[in-house]
């Protein structure tokens, strides 16, 4: 086992690093490294026991791979297949599939680090393959929106290995498991790295922007799998440690509230998505011990709909009213809106299900709240109109890519099929049904326009350090 799981992590590597020399061969490479993540997942989820392993000494490399890391990985290795496969006809060039291969393999590593500093190599990589990918149309506008995210990236990572410096100079070590004797500083630090890293609260306002002006392949990846990197070594230290699990929490519930208020008043399909994105982060934090599966379930759905809004004819939600949608696309769109909002015999139900069973009882009115305003938001794609007569011009890759993603949302019903009682059936369908009800009477004809002032460059900063001093006080509290 621990040769085959070196051998997995390095693969992604090597097989990357090759395709920028066999140019013709990068989608058959991807596809290639996707599916033998894949196969290693259903391995780490089925067939094998909890497995850590210390590679060298404290300033080593440390492993941990479990069930919780194996949903993570799934996730990686469907969307990835899913937008290789999206991407099949369109001719992208070795810029593109070089990063994309070496991005998946570092996300890879995220999953499975149990150290600091393995953590902090794996995310700056991760953070140059992101950029690379987002700046690959080489437009003015995306080389921008990818400095910027570098730049954001970049600062947020000097936090995190400051309080990784300040880890070892009181322990010694580096591993996870030398957290629970460090000071409150340290801490702070290293958290707000991850938070910002991961989209969390207002050190994650970047993300709108970034994830929104990408192209739709790249979105799906930022949305399906990057931004859980920084947000898995939180659920992992939550899991491991009762003092950091009620912070952790705190911030699920934040970051859940603050996404979905703005994603219900967005009128831009893409923005929506976005904040969207942010508020599907803080479920996962919220109960930190379904987090996988409901990571699982977001990823799958997140990256399906961004590959949807990528075909519509316009981001705008005001003139999509006018416009019938192909009916294809809107099946598409609506099986995977339901699914977020929590309708049954789709994954999203169980996971919804199983998180609002793992919460505490201060958690339950803010994340009911929030489960509301994702009803809300996604109506706004459900009540969009539609006609057989329309045709869809996509490419036979798309539909691929979504019957791999949305048929993982039914497969993937099966994880928690105990969900399935008349109580908890109610509740998730009276929610979605209150949901609708106020979009058609309310939202629907609400003219609010958000300031995107807090997403401007010179404020996400200011924004970072006031959490950093935020978590201070709660650390020492």
């Amino acid at each position: 086992m621990t040769l085959l799981t070196i051998a997995w992590l390095t693969l992604p590597l090597f097989i990357g690093f090759s395709s920028y020399l066999l140019p013709r061969a990068g989608r058959f490479l991807a596809l290639g490294v996707a599916l033998v993540s894949f196969a290693y997942s259903l391995w780490t989820l089925l067939a094998t026991p909890s497995l850590t392993l210390s590679l060298l000494d404290n300033f080593g490399v440390t492993l941990m791979v479990d069930a919780f890391s194996g949903f993570f990985i799934l996730t990686n290795a469907l969307v990835t297949a899913a937008v290789v496969f999206y991407c099949w006809q369109q001719n992208r060039s070795k810029f593109f599939y070089t990063p994309a291969i070496i991005l998946h393999g570092c996300v890879n590593a995220i999953f499975v680090c149990a150290d600091l500093i393995s953590l902090y190599v794996a995310l700056e990589v991760i953070g140059i393959a992101a950029f690379l990918l987002i700046a690959y149309p080489r437009s003015d506008r995306t080389i921008w929106v990818g400095l910027r995210y570098l730049f954001v990236s970049n600062t947020a990572m000097l936090f995190y290995l400051l309080g990784a410096a300040l880890v070892y100079q009181q322990t010694q070590s580096f591993a996870f498991t030398a957290l629970q004797d460090v000071s409150s500083n340290a801490l702070g630090l290293l958290f707000i790295g991850l938070l910002t890293k991961g989209g969390i609260f207002v050190s994650g306002l970047w993300l709108p922007l970034t994830h929104s002006e990408s192209e739709a392949p790249v979105s799906a990846m930022l949305s399906g799998v990057v931004v859980k990197t920084g947000i898995f070594p939180l659920a992992r230290w939550a899991l491991m440690f009762p003092e950091i699990d009620p912070i952790v929490r705190l911030f699920g519930v934040g970051t859940a509230l603050l996404g979905v208020g703005y994603a219900v008043f967005e009128k831009d399909a893409k923005r929506m998505l976005a904040f969207h994105t942010v508020s599907q982060l803080g479920f996962v934090l919220a109960a930190p011990e379904v987090g996988g599966f409901y990571a699982l379930t977001h990823g799958l759905v997140k990256s399906a709909l961004f590959l949807i809004t990528g075909n519509l004819s316009s981001r705008n939600l005001k003139v999509l009213r006018h416009e019938p949608l192909p009916r294809s696309l809107w099946i598409a769109l609506a099986i995977a809106s339901f699914s977020i909002s929590g309708f049954p015999l789709l994954s999203g139900f169980g996971a919804k299900v199983l998180t609002m069973k793992n919460l505490l009882p201060w958690q339950v009115i803010g994340m009911n709240i929030a489960a509301l305003g994702t009803a809300i938001s996604f109506a706004k794609f459900i009540f969009l109109p539609s006609r057989s007569e329309v045709k869809a011009s996509v490419k036979p890759g798309f539909w691929v890519a979504m019957a791999l993603l949305i048929g993982g949302l039914f497969l993937a019903n099966v994880v928690y099929y105990e969900a399935y009682s008349l109580t908890n059936i109610i509740k998730p369908l009276a929610t979605i049904a209150l949901g609708w009800l106020a979009y058609v009477l309310i939202f629907r004809q609400v003219k609010l326009k958000i300031s995107h002032l807090v997403e401007q460059f010179d404020h996400l900063i200011g924004a970072m350090s006031l959490i950093l001093l935020l978590l201070f006080g709660m650390v020492l509290a």
